[in-house]
């Protein structure tokens, strides 16, 4: 049973930085492309960034390029997003995505509110 945990979101000021965390269980973490989405209620889900197996491609939304980053450690099946410069308009639910022998599966989300 694949499993995936995001931790990390809280409430932060305008400007501050939170590190979000996906920890990964029941698939072959090594070889599963991993992304970040996030969804506001009564919106759809957006995509944020991607990440490919071997950590040497990353990609990223036009609305968060150069603030986040997306890395990933194998060894401790577990992908990153450490976000700075937050704005008010980053606030969402954040999910992490797997995809694994063509299946997808999602976590439960983690809320990142930025508010002064």
């Amino acid at each position: 049973q694949v499993q995936l945990v995001e931790s990390g979101g809280g409430l932060v000021q305008p400007g501050g930085s939170l590190r979000l965390s996906c920890v990964a269980s029941g698939l072959i973490f090594s070889t599963a492309k991993m992304r970040w989405y996030r969804q506001v209620p009564g919106r759809q889900r957006d995509w944020v960034a991607v990440i490919r197996p071997d950590a040497d491609d990353t990609l990223y939304a036009d609305s968060v390029k150069g603030r986040f980053t997306i890395s990933r450690d194998n060894a401790k099946n577990t992908v990153y997003l450490q976000m700075n410069g937050l704005k008010p308009e980053d606030t969402a639910i954040y999910y992490c995505n797997a995809v694994s022998n063509l299946e997808n599966y999602w976590g439960q989300g983690t809320q990142v509110t930025v508010s002064s």
